[in-house]
């Protein structure tokens, strides 16, 4: 019986994903801590889960790089080699590299091209790991390329334990019993002995090998998916009982592995190191190139670092990882409907008008298991913004390696929870706002050293909950947005006119304008003006909106509100021209209908509506949709008085029908957007309602508030 691996083949991308973030935030954090032997280590297990896995699966492609990777790692944890900025650095361009394979290995996309040149800098750090084992390095990357291409461990002949050294004397190699005897489930847990006895022969050469089949049951009671078989290995390998006990790392649990040396093997002497005598021994350490021996400039160094980085797939996961609670709480709650409709049905049935009160019970019950059922399922989609998050570190690593800026990041409420669908769209305007941050905000250490402040910046990412949405804030204690600079750009490339009068606030906006920038040249990083304005457009997209504040000297945030899911929303039905709208509950702070001396006209401001001494803008639907009405006094209609982000408007329609749960349905599909309108829904009746955007609707509030200005 032969086991049908692909289908566990998505959940080993799934993981491998998970492990490949692992590495990069572990790598991050390697940076701050000083080479930690335990960040080292998971950093190790990840990678080596990773390489298992790809064995298991035939993808060669990852468990070669994954090796060499490895390789490199291996070193870092013995003390070999130092920990240093420039390794950390070449360790995540390896990493994206790693998901670039993945990826590729995924959904069939190109492979990372810079993946020859990023090996060849893996092999140069073993090279210079000592100069006696450049050599050997070098042979042992060969040997590992030709180990993950075989489809069967090869038994070295025993003869070639012998090497020769410098002076022409022998060198022998140690030599180690390896005696394993796996978990019976070893299959079950996904685990090939095969793909072990190959991690074996790239840290050891093979010598003799000795089968255990004592185990075996009577042909009755085999099980094919079970293993009775152990193995017994003699070895020789220069580097200890560590890297062969790290082969079994993942198949240990409830196995026997027992590793010995060979007693009888004589001591090893250790020889100088010498250059290669003939071309035999030269030729594998020809396959490592050596590097250019100039540093190409900070810049092309980030912009390598970016489009490695910026490669990354986006989103195209299909899948969605659901706590067991959830669905244990779907299942209950579907048997509950299921009894609610049962007893519906049943009164329906044997229906008197004595039956009406219980009749309406049940419906009730019926429509609240409904809605909690809805609810649940809708929270299904929901994901924690802090997956987003967790990208960013790596972004302002490589942003203060090249700029020469010391910048942490620190979190806030990223366990905060957004749908799916918003939470795939929101990492690019994000990734613009933390870049921009990072180049424009913070300073460099000299120059916040002689403001007074630490040398060190922070870039601080929070998200939480206000009402039905979620908002999620990108501050920094930089220098502050340049007002004076934004003025005189703006005015420079004709956004505002020489007369025109605007407030800080106002300024601060102009950095979404296209083509904006106040770069004095384009870099790697900004310069171009389009990064703030594709964050407008992509927030606006998913119902959101962006704002800016900042302080000279202190910092600037950038905040973005969304909804917290696209598909559902509780909404205030109203009439408009005999047509029906629905408002956001969230948005909305009252409804009124005004006295006749309450609704003025300001000079410079238009219609306003007073509601206790505030002059709140009128905002009439019917002349905004073009829709005929015979009621446009607000004293006899309805004014409902709607708020967003410390913004108010009064907007006039006819009568309020009701509240209800409404179900978004796009217009983009058919219609070209339309500022204050979100969607559309169908309502109970089967007649189509449109969703107001009330962002937008404020939007055009404020537009019709500076005409009014200017024309003043």
């Amino acid at each position: 019986m032969q086991i049908d691996l692909s289908r566990f083949k998505d959940t080993y991308f799934e993981e491998a994903t998970d492990h490949v973030a692992t590495i990069e935030s572990s790598l991050l954090n390697l940076e701050e801590r000083g080479g930690d032997r335990e960040v080292l280590d998971a950093i190790f297990r990840a990678a080596h889960s990773v390489k298992g896995g790809s064995g298991v699966f035939g993808l060669t492609a990852i468990g070669e790089f994954t090796h060499a990777l490895e390789s490199v790692l291996d070193r870092l944890r013995e003390g070999e080699i130092a920990c240093t900025r420039d390794l950390i650095d070449l360790l995540l361009q390896a990493n994206d590299v790693l998901r670039g394979l993945l990826a590729s290995a995924r959904t069939g996309v190109a492979e990372p091209g810079e993946r020859e040149a990023v090996l060849v800098s893996l092999g140069e750090v073993l090279k210079g790991a000592t100069a006696a084992e450049a050599a050997a390095d070098a042979t042992a990357a060969v040997v590992a390329v030709a180990a993950a291409a075989t489809e069967a461990v090869e038994v070295s002949p025993a003869s070639d334990a012998v090497t020769r050294g410098a002076a022409g004397g022998a060198v022998t190699v140690p030599r180690w019993r390896v005696h394993f005897i796996p978990n019976k489930d070893l299959f079950r847990q996904g685990l090939d002995p095969l793909v072990l006895f190959r991690d074996l022969a790239e840290v050891s050469r093979i010598l003799r090998v000795t089968l255990h089949e004592d185990a075996l049951p009577d042909h009755d009671t085999f099980d094919a998916e079970s293993c009775y078989l152990g193995w017994t290995f003699e070895v020789e390998t220069a580097g200890g009982e560590g890297p062969l006990r790290d082969v079994f790392l993942f198949a240990e649990d409830d196995a026997v592995l027992e590793i010995t040396p060979v007693v009888d093997a004589p001591v090893p002497q250790a020889a100088p190191a010498a250059p290669a005598v003939d071309g035999t021994a030269a030729a594998p350490g020809a396959l490592v190139t050596p590097a250019p021996a100039t540093p190409a400039p900070e810049e092309r160094r980030l912009g390598q670092r970016r489009v490695l980085a910026d490669r990354r797939p986006a989103a195209e996961n299909a899948s969605i990882r659901v706590a067991t609670e959830k669905v244990d709480r779907l299942i209950d709650l579907v048997g509950e409907v299921v009894i609610s409709q049962s007893m519906v049905a049943n009164i329906i049935d044997t229906f008197s008008e004595e039956k009406l009160l219980t009749l309406r019970d049940a419906v009730g019950v019926l429509a609240r298991n409904t809605r909690e059922l809805q609810e649940r399922i809708m929270g299904i989609r929901m994901m924690p913004v802090g997956g987003v998050f967790a990208r960013f570190p790596r972004v302002v690593h490589d942003i203060a390696g090249a700029l020469g800026k010391d910048i942490q990041v620190v979190f806030e409420g990223e366990e905060t929870e957004l749908d799916k669908g918003v939470i795939e769209q929101i990492g690019d305007p994000l990734t613009h706002m933390v870049r921009n941050a990072a180049d424009h905000g913070i300073e460099l250490p000299a120059d916040r050293a002689a403001a007074g402040k630490p040398a060190q910046g922070t870039i601080r990412l929070s998200a939480f909950t206000r009402g039905g949405n979620v908002v999620i804030e990108v501050a920094d204690d930089g220098k502050g947005l340049d007002t004076e600079r934004i003025r005189a750009k703006a005015l420079s490339q004709g956004l505002i006119s020489e007369h025109e009068t605007l407030s800080d606030e106002q300024v601060n906006a102009l950095i979404f304008a296209p083509g904006f920038s106040t770069a004095d040249q384009v870099s790697s990083l900004s310069g171009r003006g389009v990064g703030m304005d594709v964050v407008r457009r992509n927030v606006q997209a998913l119902n959101g909106t962006v704002a800016v504040e900042s302080k000279p000297g202190k910092g600037s945030l950038c905040r973005i509100t969304l909804p917290l899911t696209l598909a559902i929303l509780d909404g205030q039905s109203l009439t408009v021209g005999g047509g029906q709208y629905v408002l956001p509950i969230t948005s909305i702070v009252e409804s009124l209908r005004p006295r006749p001396q309450d609704v003025q006209v300001v000079v410079g401001r238009g219609e306003v509506v007073l509601v206790r001494g505030e002059a709140v803008p009128l905002v009439r639907l019917h002349r905004l949709f073009g829709v005929p009405t015979d009621r446009t006094d607000p004293c006899t209609g309805i004014v409902v008085l709607v708020e967003h982000d410390g913004q108010r408007a009064a907007l006039l329609g006819e009568e309020l029908l009701g509240q209800q749960q409404v179900v978004i349905k796009s217009l983009d599909t058919h219609y070209r957007r339309t500022d204050g309108v979100m969607g559309a829904t169908i309502m109970g009746d089967g007649s189509v309602a449109l969703i107001l955007d009330v962002p937008g609707l404020l939007r055009l509030a404020g537009q019709g508030r500076r005409v009014a200005e200017s024309a003043a």
